[in-house]
């Protein structure tokens, strides 16, 4: 079984959202869908998801080598944020959830 869930961005701007409009980001499976990332939360937390959103990252060319065969690009490491909305008077302890 697959791991949907990798872990939580704690950022200074996902904190800010968590507190402020109960959003909360994680990083996730690149091949996960939105679906599958609202039923993986709500089982980990126990919590009802009411939106989620997701962005994917890297895969583009990123970093440039110059070596004796000539420039060599090496694509950066692809992964996937979701943001997931917390329904109204729930949230999640991200600190305390071992």
């Amino acid at each position: 079984m697959k791991t949907i869930i990798k872990k939580p961005i704690i950022t200074e701007k996902a904190t800010m959202a968590s507190e402020k409009q109960n959003r909360f980001t994680f990083v996730v499976d690149k091949g996960a869908n939105k679906i599958e990332i609202k039923k993986a939360v709500e089982n980990m937390y126990g919590v009802h998801i009411t939106k989620v959103r997701t962005m994917t990252y890297g895969g583009g060319k990123s970093s440039v080598k110059y070596t004796n065969k000539g420039i060599v690009e090496q694509p950066s490491n692809p992964w996937k944020k979701a943001i997931v909305t917390v329904a109204e008077g729930e949230t999640i302890d991200l600190f305390n959830n071992f």
